[in-house]
């Protein structure tokens, strides 16, 4: 009996340990929540050959006090400066044109991208619920960093 106890007590530990993530959206999917219950977008502006990028996945956003904070105060973007997602925002369209599947390392820069005058990467940029762009963080933060600028 005490050792079925003593199974139960570890499996239901290890359920409630289990790490929480970041709920990352696109951020078309993130303009549309904003139109049901307003809040700013934190949006994670990246790229695939970025190491400081990198390194914001690995040790910021997996610390439990940003992923607290940016799940109950912002919807979560991460934006591929290089990507190929078309984006609607402020009455116009953004895209990558000049986009290739088959670069490796750098490829070209995503029009939005631009729009935000991204200045180098990493970058997390605020986007208040009216659409106006509040902030932008540029280069890797570690989590106390981050949330000292976020709060």
């Amino acid at each position: 009996m005490k050792k079925i106890l003593l199974l139960l007590v570890i499996a239901l530990a290890g359920v409630t340990t289990q790490a929480q993530e970041i709920k990352w959206m696109t951020f078309q999917e993130a303009i549309n929540a904003q139109k049901k219950k307003p809040k700013p977008i934190f949006m994670d502006v990246y790229t695939h050959w970025c190491g400081p990028c990198k390194m914001l996945d690995k040790n910021t956003f997996t610390d439990s006090e940003v992923i607290k904070l940016i799940n109950s105060d912002f919807y979560a973007v991460k934006f591929n400066a290089e990507g190929e997602e078309k984006i609607e925002f402020d009455g116009k369209k953004f895209s990558n044109p000049n986009y290739d599947a088959n670069r490796a390392g750098r490829n070209a820069m995503h029009e939005f991208t631009g729009f935000l005058r991204i200045p180098g990467y990493p970058s997390m940029v605020i986007i208040d619920s009216d659409g106006s762009i509040k902030k932008t963080l540029v280069g890797y933060k570690v989590p106390q960093q981050l949330l000292a600028e976020i709060k």
